[in-house]
Parts: structure tokens; sequence; C-alpha cells
């Protein structure tokens, strides 16, 4: 017999046996995934929903009463995030270089939204949109991808096109403009954490460019000098001045502005090697450590599961970023190159960031730690983020 399904039965290959062959053959989009950024990413969003259910369980005050509310919206991000994931690969990342100018103008516009009667103030920051029924829209999360892709399409225009072996100097500039819209009006919240993730991103867009070491040590300059410049203008909250002395100076008001970072310490501290057990932390359950949560769930993961456990959160994130740098090493276009880096820039400096000034290594800035702290906002980029770096992956030549 030749041809058709019958061919797989007399070679011992029935219709199901077709199916798996091909899913498992080498040029199938599942065996080309990068399943080790995949997985550490649902492990860390699936371990941070146990530390955000330990740390909102017995808070009455924020769960309307239900000690699960935080743990089942927490998985719901999750999942919703999965899907946007799916999502950005059906697109692929090529495709949507197209849409790109689209995207940066609707981000643009949603954090303008934040500086009218839209926008909402949450701990102390004004860059939030409340959009009923308990829940809001932080833009900014997603500037920072919007971001890396203009960036990423201005500065590989004509490198891919085969015109330049690199970025000249007026297409840097135009990549620096294009970021420095949307980090001002963040400034303006003021969100100073994300302007701090967003300046951190541009510097790693451009080296993965390929750009002039002149351009990274300049801005590495008029950053130094436009920080200074922001501190003596009085640009910042009198909160966010107060964070910055606190860091300077932990015993300067200890029940005050420190309260939050000597709070954590303690809690962290407490933890030992192997932690008091989950959902039998004192601080956690004593609840000491505001904004357990969000900002500061690294405090329960330390706490509660030691050195171990938070010892295991910072090596999946390293698998993350390991995986990621890989994926921009290797793949073929500098778009591709350009946009895995950013993520990378992204995601380390704010996992270093976020549990960094759990530790009083950092100051406090409210920024999430990836995949782990509970709100939607956050988990929905890092997840988009997940995808394109999957996309590039599979774009790539199978010989890659």
């Amino acid at each position: 017999m030749t041809g058709g399904v019958n061919s797989f039965h007399v070679s011992g290959y029935g219709p199901e046996r077709a199916g798996w062959t091909r899913l498992l053959a080498r040029d199938s989009p599942a065996r080309r995934l990068d399943w080790p950024i995949l997985l550490s990413a649902v492990a860390l969003s699936l371990l941070g929903s146990l530390l955000v259910y330990s740390a909102t369980r017995n808070r009455t005050d924020i769960n309307q009463g239900d000690p699960y509310y935080f743990l089942v919206r927490h998985w719901l991000n999750t999942g919703i995030g999965l899907a946007l994931m799916i999502a950005m690969l059906w697109l692929g990342h090529r495709a949507l270089r197209t849409a790109v100018p689209v995207l940066y103008g609707a981000s643009v516009l949603l954090i303008l939204l934040v500086l009218t009667p839209l926008g909402s103030t949450i701990n102390g920051a004004h860059s939030w949109i409340k959009l009923g029924g308990g829940f809001s829209i932080q833009p900014s999360e997603f500037v920072k991808l919007t971001i890396i892709l203009g960036m990423a399409m201005l500065l590989a225009a004509r490198v891919d096109a085969g015109d330049k072996p690199y970025p000249d100097h007026r297409t840097v500039l135009q990549a620096l403009g294009l970021a420095a819209v949307p980090m001002a009006i963040v400034m303006l919240m003021p969100d100073l954490g994300s302007v701090m993730v967003m300046v951190i991103i541009v510097l790693g867009v451009l080296l993965a460019s390929g750009a002039s070491n002149r351009w990274v040590l300049g801005l590495i300059g008029a950053g130094a000098a436009g920080a200074i410049t922001v501190w003596q203008l009085g640009v910042l909250d009198e909160y966010q001045i107060n964070r910055f002395a606190a860091f300077a100076n932990p015993e300067l008001d200890p029940a005050g502005v420190g309260y939050n970072t000597n709070q954590a310490r303690i809690a962290i501290g407490s933890g030992g090697l192997t932690g008091s057990g989950l959902f039998e932390g004192s601080q956690t359950t004593g609840q000491f450590v505001p904004e357990q949560q969000t900002d500061f769930v690294f405090t329960v993961a330390g706490e509660e599961l030691g050195f171990v456990g938070g010892g295991l959160i910072i090596a999946l994130l390293g698998i993350i970023l390991w995986r990621a740098c890989c994926i921009a090493r290797d793949t073929t276009d500098l778009y591709g190159t350009v946009v895995a880096a950013g993520i990378v820039a992204w995601f380390a400096f704010q996992s270093f960031e976020n549990i960094g000034m759990t530790l009083g290594i950092m100051p406090v800035t409210g920024l999430p730690l990836p995949f782990v702290s509970y709100g939607g906002s956050s988990m929905f980029a890092v997840w988009l983020a997940v995808g394109l770096l999957q996309s590039i992956r599979l774009q790539r030549p199978l010989s890659a």
C-alpha cells in the first residue's frame, strides 16, 4: 500500500503516532520553544501565588473578607498572561514590527491619561488608571515593552536591510528621542522606579545594537547629571526623597520612612536556611511588612522558605536571563537581538532592584518582582515579553 493513512499502518505508525511524530519533529514549534524559560516563568508564577496567598489570607482590610481573593486573582492574571504569550507567538515578533508605531502611540496616550482625572494614586505613585470592579491598569509597565520594540525597529532598520553595519548617529538620536517622550511623561507622575528601569533598557538596547560606546558613556554621564538636577530642582515628591534618605541611613527614622526596609530585613533574616514554614512566618502573619503581596513579596519567601526558597526564586530568574541571553546571541537579525537584549536588561535590573530593596542594598522604588508579585499589569507585560523571546527563537533558522 502506498500513500495516505494506510502507509502509516503498514510501517507501524497509526494516525496517532503520526501526530506525535510531527509534534516531536525537529522543526516542530513545540520542540523549538525555549522550555527552560517557559517552565521557569510558570514555576515563578505558581510560587508567587503561594507567597501572595500567605501575605494576604489574614488581611481582612484588603481581601474583601475572602482569604482566597488575591490568590484567585493572581491565578487569573497568570492565565491571562499565558494567553497573551500564546497570542504573541501566533502573531510573531516580525509581524509585530509593522505595528510598532501604533503600539507606541497607544502607550503614550495611556500614560498621558494617567495625568488626567482618570488617573489615580496608589502607594504614593499617581501612575494608575482605575477600570472599575476593583481592577486598575499601570500603563508604564507596557511602555517598557514599546520602548524596546520602538528602539529596536529604528536601530535595526538600515542594518537588517544591509545599508549599514551598525546604527549611525542620526538613527541613535531618533531612537533616544523615541524613548525620551514616554520617560518624561512617566517622570511627571512621578514613577521613579519605572524610569530607572527604562534607563537601563535604553542602555541595554544601545549596547546590543552595536552603537558607538560614546553614546553609552555619554548617556551614563547625562543620567548622573540629570539625577542631580532633578534632586536640586525638587521634582521628586517628598516620599521619594525620604526613601532615598532612608536607604542612605537606615537608622534615620526606623519607625517612619525606614520602617519598611527594617521590617523586611527582620523578616528575611528570621528565615534562616530553610525558613519557618509556608504560612508560618510571624512577620508575615503579624502583617509587619507593608505591601507584602506586591513590592515586598520576596520577604515572604525569605521568612517562610528561608535561604533555600529565596535562592530558588533567584535561580529561576537566572535561568530566564541566561536563556534570553542565548536567544539574543543566536538570532540572525539585529531586530531580534535588540529586542531580546532589551528584555534581558529589563528583567535583570527590575529583579535586582526589587530583591535589593528588601535586603537594604537598593532604595525602595515600588517595582514588582517579575512573575512573582501580585499585579495584573506587571504580569501581563512580563508574559508578553516571554512571548516575544519565544517568537524570536522560533523564527530563527533551524541551523542557528
